[in-house]
């Protein structure tokens, strides 16, 4: 095992992604055509015109992120055969990597994430969750700041550990306040309040898992065409029934992303693709492991990776 693919979830988003591509390449056109088809309405448009703070509601940037990548990924399949021996993807991204696998259809995809960021916003109203990214403790002692944080109904619990010296925190607004207040004096070198409208992976997003859980009860897995390193339990699976409940689980667990990308170098992985907008898993895998990572997402990028 030597290549991986991963992809980037909810953040990397920006007004303009994948339209230079689509330009380029009719076989990009023509997946952002799909996923318009899936959801119903002109996600294409929202990826390539705006306005943002319509690509930014949860329900539009879940799909947008994911059909950019597969986009990407489709494109330099046909460009130039891509072979690779393992996907990864960070939160929503693990749906694109299912989907890039083979494990989910391109449109179920599309359609679920639609749903999936509808139900995530609306398991919590706005202004009631948050999250705020630390710098500078380890898990241990972030998890004794949630808890001293914490209060009855009011929960604040690790939602993604990124490596690097970065977790994030996830859960009631009040919670999250009282820990970013108190995080400097247990250590953290920064503790900065993330603008999401809702707290994603903590156990406020429950609502949201158990409607997710029907909407997939009637959509077909199949075996991934490779592993999947999974957000829940940082080990690889081509399991069906399992990557049904992973999806599910994920969305009130922790991203183990340090451990993902750790378990990957040590299964043999030594370079990785990230596909798609930005370069945010870039950064991050540098950090975590000697894994060469290179964004794709643009169509010089493309070249360069062909030529």
């Amino acid at each position: 095992m030597t290549t991986a693919l991963v992809f980037p979830g909810q953040g990397s988003q920006r007004v303009g992604m994948g339209r230079d591509l689509a330009i380029r390449f009719p076989l990009a056109k023509e997946t952002y055509a799909e996923a318009d088809a899936a959801v119903g309405f002109a996600l294409s448009a929202l990826c390539w015109d705006g306005p943002e703070d319509d690509l930014t509601l949860t329900a539009n940037t879940q799909p947008a992120i994911l059909a950019t990548s597969i986009a990407v990924f489709r494109v330099l399949q046909a460009e130039k055969g891509l072979a690779f021996d393992a996907v990864a993807g960070h939160s929503l991204g693990e749906w694109t990597a299912l989907c890039a696998a083979g494990a989910i259809g391109f449109a179920d995809a599309v359609r679920l994430t639609n749903l999936r960021g509808k139900f995530m916003q609306e398991a919590v109203a706005v202004g009631l969750g948050s999250m705020a990214a630390l710098m500078g403790l380890e898990l241990d002692a972030v998890k004794g700041l949630c808890a001293e944080a914490s209060a009855p109904g009011e929960p604040c619990e690790p939602a993604n550990l990124n490596g690097g010296g970065q977790i994030v925190i996830s859960g009631a607004t009040a919670a999250i306040d009282r820990a970013v207040a108190m995080a400097k004096g247990k250590g953290a070198k920064r503790a900065v309040k993330l603008a999401v409208s809702a707290p994603f992976h903590c156990s406020m997003m429950k609502p949201a898992a158990d409607r997710l859980a029907a909407a997939l009860a009637d959509v077909t897995i199949a075996r991934p065409s490779v592993p999947v390193y999974a957000n829940v339990t940082a080990a690889p699976t081509q399991d069906p029934d399992e990557i049904r409940a992973l999806l599910v689980r994920q969305v009130t667990s922790p991203v183990r992303w340090e451990e993902s990308i750790a378990a990957m170098h040590a299964a043999g992985v030594t370079r990785a693709f990230e596909l798609g907008a930005g370069s945010v898993l870039k950064g991050l895998v540098k950090r975590i492991a000697a894994i060469e990572c290179t964004t794709i997402g643009e169509p010089h990028e493309v070249d360069a990776f062909t030529a």
